[in-house]
């Protein structure tokens, strides 16, 4: 199956497009780890930027400050998450769980 054929306009605004995703996803991660916002704010916004919902919960977790790969994946075994979950994914027992391990 081949990709749909992009004009060079559109290809363009795609790619603005994912750089600005990225840029917003690395400055959340950025304001993690200096301590700046919290887990639980992150999990606000993700509710109303999608941008922030399709941050992998790993790279959210091992952001934190404290935390650490290991730290997050053991974290995320424990309470069942998947490797490839996007805090939009997030299930209620899921949220509830990580919000009262990180507060």
């Amino acid at each position: 199956m081949t990709p749909p054929s992009l004009s060079d306009e559109q290809r363009a605004a795609a790619l603005a497009k994912a750089a600005e995703v990225r840029r917003v996803r690395a400055e959340v991660k950025q304001l993690l780890k200096m301590g700046a916002i919290s887990f639980a704010e992150v999990l606000e916004r993700a509710e109303q930027d999608e941008m922030v919902a399709g941050i992998k919960v790993y790279a959210v977790l091992s952001s934190l400050p404290g935390f650490g790969k290991v730290r997050a994946k053991r974290l995320m075994e424990q309470l069942d998450i998947a490797d490839s979950r996007r805090l939009r994914g997030l299930g209620r027992r899921q949220r509830a769980g990580l919000l009262e391990t990180l507060s």
